[in-house]
């Protein structure tokens, strides 16, 4: 037992190395900056989702600002109930993309949504006060 463990440690670290050797794309930071005046800021991020349930915005024009931390395509949109508001539809194909539009609304409770079949559950509720 005792020679097994030198044994164990030596792979587990020569594995621990080789791992971090391999880099990766998955854990870096994608290469955008959020606007200081934007009013709603949505991520997609890994396993189709948003990164919040819930968002607030002040009423009015809202500079939206929508990242994709995910791997995969999204469009979005706000919804009041199953209606589509304005005509604000961000889109953003892979991670590290970026989209800003801008969107009037008066208070109220929306809905940010993904259009992607198969991307259901991306439905957050937004607060407009």
């Amino acid at each position: 037992m005792r020679l097994l463990r030198p044994l164990v440690a030596t792979v587990f670290a020569t594995s621990i190395v080789a791992l971090s050797a391999c880099g990766g794309s998955s854990s870096s930071t994608p290469a955008y900056t959020v606007p200081a005046d934007a009013g709603l800021v949505v991520k997609a991020v890994p396993t189709i989702r948003w990164d919040s349930t819930e968002y607030t915005a002040t009423a009015g024009d809202i500079k939206v600002f929508l990242a994709n931390d995910d791997s995969v395509k999204h469009i979005m949109v706000i919804r009041e109930g199953d209606t589509v508001v304005g005509d604000l539809k961000l889109s953003i194909a892979k991670k590290g993309d970026f989209a800003e539009g801008t969107i009037n609304l008066k208070p109220g409770s929306y809905l940010v949504y993904c259009i992607i079949p198969g991307h259901s559950n991306m439905k957050s509720t937004l607060t407009v006060s």
